[in-house]
């Protein structure tokens, strides 16, 4: 629908005139507003100049679109009471839900859209314009205008919504209307259309082929700017596969069956599009929107009418046979759930489909085979710099197009490094350029229509957004290495501390065990003369000794200790320092972007001939900053990935060396308590032979005559506790030293007193009491 000028604010009860939204085939399409509730209405009004036919049709519209119920359909509302008065010519009007968005038209004339809509947006598109009009197709709809200006976006919740409007045939399509109108409309309709031959719902296919294929590329894909005759005798040459014909710069017609570039889709998506294409852009009729081996060898019927309901019923068999396979394969599309995945290494996008319940494990595989990178070496990283483990459920990363903004440039990405690699360099094949851009290369003082002007100059733009977007990517992929990086280097925090704190309470330990052990060396000097004297128990002091200073591991903590504050260094520089300088290709494609403005905002009585030197220079610029940069920039990469490597590489060693303090300050403390043990046990015995209270219990000192077992008063006493039992003062002196161990000395005491027959047994264990050879 085209759009028209302001018309004058006019009031009518509450509701009031907002503005034009366009004109039509059959009238004029305005915005009211009602004062009271603010809610809005469009009001298509019938032009009084209509023939009679056209008239009947505009009647059919009406009670087609108040028996519609579609989301994607725009819904007919009733017609307030105060606005009835602007019907004309007995002819009802036709009140229909307001969508702020505009018509598709103006969407695609957005500067941002001059090489085809974001891959999210296309993908949205797809999906609601599919949906709209299987339900008209299976309503026995033919809508026959497909075209931007029939498809308007209102905002939903989460995304914006397509809807079809105008479902009124306006336009006779005899010789006349073909030659004065075949630039615009005319450039979507189907070729049974034009040739006036019998058609069914396979028009609808046409045109909503050549709807998104102008979607993904920014034109329209069969010699848009072409007459009608010229035009329909070259594409009757094109091959059934064949999607697009166009003529380059030098004058000559090309027939592709790829969609030519730029564009926004992934190199998986564009190949499943293009297939689609294939089908929804066939010259015959009975082979469209479905696959050559299906087709059947008789044509479908089907008569021309006048009213869509009747063509759908004389085109249903061809709605049964027809759609089913085209929007099958559309559907399939539409479910995917894609990963997008940029090897760090070679700077490059690899894209996936992936299925509910798949691991990251089987993802990897197929990234082995695109990149030569074994699974065991491969490290895949989201932006916040979490990993992906194997048994992890990959569909995490996938985008849902149902769900996504489709005007989004940053759609999620995961991004793979090499373990195995610590040096990153650019390796990169030259960036392909536009066919334009190529050709002003060679030939730089070429002087080209405004047309050719208006596409080279939007594709050097397009380049360097491009250039910029793919340099944005890798700063995602710096930041996901740098936040791997730190969190790893968090772990290895925390295990410096817990090692600091263990090799502080060993160092406690060690510092305890030694000075005890010492002042019992120390004691057992000075007693050695009168009391205990046992070789075998200093050596076996002396062996406790040395092995507890080598459980003190300090050479090593230290050592590991510097090698962290040499990486802490390293890695605050790192953060200091992060690598952008992408300023340059800001300014590079502002510059672009003004340049394409000026030319597209130029008078019409201006747009003559003339060169693209200019832009093209600033692509070729941008190209070369961007391969300078790219070295440096991983050079700064390769020192993030060794600072992470060495990170990774002292994890295992602190933990370690954590473990091995823990099992030493176990042993310190096991050899300590086998120590006192053996004290304590020898200093039962001694108390034993002594049979003396401890001082300050009741009995004064004095022993009782019968106080000892049986036992010990008819066994004659044991050669080696002789010395013992003459050396009572001496036994008093080391339990008075060991004050803090009183209240449990004097219990044990006891419990040696009434106990002597098991005292007897340990005497009997303690072998070294029984070597004669070892007491002086």
């Amino acid at each position: 629908m085209s759009r028209a000028p302001p018309m004058q604010p006019q009031n009518c009860g509450p509701w009031e005139l907002k503005e034009s939204l366009g004109t039509g085939g059959f009238g004029n399409v305005t915005r009211w507003q009602n004062k009271d509730t603010c809610d809005q209405i469009a009001i298509k009004q019938c032009r009084q100049e209509l023939s009679a036919k056209n008239k009947e049709r505009w009647c059919l519209e009406i009670q087609i679109m108040k028996r519609l119920n579609h989301v994607n359909v725009v819904a007919a509302r009733e017609v307030p009471e105060e606005l009835q008065k602007l019907a004309t010519n007995d002819l009802p009007l036709l009140a229909m839900e307001y969508c702020q968005g505009g018509d598709l038209r103006k969407y695609l004339n957005l500067l941002e859209n001059c090489c085809g809509m974001r891959e999210g947006s296309v993908m949205i598109l797809l999906r609601d314009i599919s949906s709209a009009l299987t339900y008209l197709h299976t309503k026995r709809i033919i809508h026959r205008d497909l075209k931007p200006e029939n498809i308007v976006l209102q905002q939903g919740e989460k995304r914006l919504i397509h809807k079809i409007i105008d479902l009124g045939y306006a336009k006779e399509l005899d010789q006349s209307s073909l030659c004065t109108s075949f630039v615009g409309t005319l450039q979507y309709l189907a070729p049974e259309l034009l040739e006036q031959q019998k058609y069914t719902v396979t028009v609808d296919y046409w045109s909503f082929g050549t709807l998104v294929f102008e979607c993904i590329t920014g034109f329209r894909p069969f010699l848009p700017t072409w007459q009608p005759v010229p035009w329909h005798n070259t594409l009757k040459q094109k091959h059934e596969d064949d999607i697009v014909v166009y003529e380059d710069l030098a004058g000559e017609v090309h027939f592709s069956k790829h969609l030519p570039r730029p564009h926004n889709l992934n190199n998986l998506l564009a190949g499943r599009l293009e297939r689609w294409l294939q089908l929804m852009l066939r010259w015959s009729p009975q082979a469209r929107g479905k696959d050559t081996k299906q087709i059947p060898k008789e044509s479908p019927d089907g008569t021309e009418s006048e009213e869509k309901s009747k063509k759908s019923e004389e085109g249903g068999r061809d709605l049964q046979s027809g759609s089913t396979t085209c929007f099958e394969e559309l559907d399939q599309i539409l479910d995917l759930k894609l990963v997008h995945v940029l090897n760090m290494t070679s700077a490059e996008i690899c894209t996936y489909s992936v299925q509910c319940g798949e691991p990251v494990s089987s993802l990897q595989k197929r990234i082995a085979q695109d990149t030569h990178i074994p699974p065991a070496s491969q490290e895949l990283l989201l932006e916040a710099g979490l990993a992906l483990e194997p048994h992890n459920e990959i569909m995490q990363c996938a985008v849902d197009y149902t769900l996504v903004d489709g005007r989004r440039v940053d759609m999620p990405l995961v991004f793979l490094f090499n373990r195995s690699c610590c040096s990153y360099e650019p390796q990169f094949s030259p960036r392909i350029l536009p066919d334009n851009i190529r050709f002003i290369q060679t030939e730089p003082k070429r002087m080209l229509p405004y047309s050719a002007q208006r596409r080279t100059y939007g594709q050097a733009w397009h380049t360097i957004r491009a250039l910029k977007e793919d340099w944005l990517k890798l700063q995602q992929g710096q930041k996901a290495a740098i936040m791997s990086l730190l969190r790893h280097n968090g772990l290895l925090s925390k295990q410096k501390n817990e090692m600091v704190s263990v090799h502080q309470r060993l160092k406690a330990t060690l510092e305890f065990f030694t000075t005890s052990l010492h002042i019992d060396m120390d004691k057992y000097q000075e007693q050695r003369a009168t009391g205990i004297a046992s070789e075998k128990l200093l050596s076996v002091w002396r062996e406790m000794e040395q092995t507890a200073l080598s459980h003190g591991q300090t050479d090593d903590v230290t050592m590991l200790e510097e090698e962290m504050m040499k990486l802490q260094t390293d890695i605050v520089d790192l953060q200091r320092h992060p690598w952008r300088s992408g300023e340059a290709l800001e300014s590079l494609e502002g510059k672009a972007m003004d340049l394409f403005r000026k030319l597209r905002e130029k008078p019409r009585d201006q747009r003559g001939i003339g060169d693209c030197q200019e832009v093209v220079k600033l692509v070729v610029q941008a190209i070369q900053f961007y391969e300078k940069k790219l070295r440096e920039f991983y050079t700064h990469l390769s020192k993030t990935v060794v600072c992470r490597q060495r990170v990774m590489e002292l994890l295992p060693r602190v933990e370690g060396m954590v473990s091995s303090m823990a099992q030493c300050e176990q042993e310190l403390r096991r050899m300590q308590e086998k120590r006192q043990k053996e004290l304590w046990n020898l200093l039962k015995v001694a108390c034993s032979k002594v049979r003396s209270p401890v001082s300050g219990s009741p009995d004064g000192g004095r022993t009782p005559p019968n106080s000892g077992p049986p036992l010990l008063q008819h066994r004659p006493p044991h050669p080696d506790s002789l010395l013992i039992l003459h050396q009572p003062e001496e036994s008093m002196m080391v339990i008075e030293e060991s004050k803090t161990f009183e209240s449990r000395l004097h219990s044990l005491v006891q419990e040696t007193i009434k106990e002597t027959e098991i005292n007897m047994q340990v005497l009997q264990e303690w072998t070294w009491l029984n070597r004669s050879q070892d007491l002086f």
